[in-house]
């Protein structure tokens, strides 16, 4: 599995953030096991401390649930996950424009920007 993460941003919400995505996008499947949380944090080059407090937000969130000695589990309802994801979307714009308009962009210019790297 591909694991993106930027070392220089705290490590724990980027982790929770790509394994939302890959269950909102069906990468994992409602009531399929995960990696065990050393097998993902060696796959993802990363603590086990930092897979063990990414696995209980999503669980906080109701994304993932986990049954005593077997491990975690998608949740079969991954409505929370299409939520969480439109949140995070709906975030990453923002501060896209943010930063955007920091920069001295109009939005008519940013909008020019987005189509000439769409139709790349």
């Amino acid at each position: 599995m591909n694991w993106v993460l930027d070392k220089s941003k705290a490590i724990c919400p980027q982790l929770s953030e790509q394994l939302c995505m890959k269950i909102a996008c069906g990468e994992f499947l409602p009531n399929e096991k995960l990696l065990s949380v050393r097998e993902l944090a060696v796959e993802a080059g990363v603590n086990p401390n930092t897979v063990q407090h990414a696995f209980e937000e999503l669980e906080r969130l109701g994304l993932l649930y986990s049954i005593r000695g077997s491990g975690w589990y998608v949740s079969e309802d991954i409505t929370a996950s299409k939520e969480v994801l439109e949140k995070i979307r709906q975030e990453k714009t923002t501060d896209f424009f943010k930063t955007m308009n920091t920069l001295g962009l109009s939005n008519v210019e940013i909008k020019k920007y987005v189509e000439e790297w769409y139709n790349e």
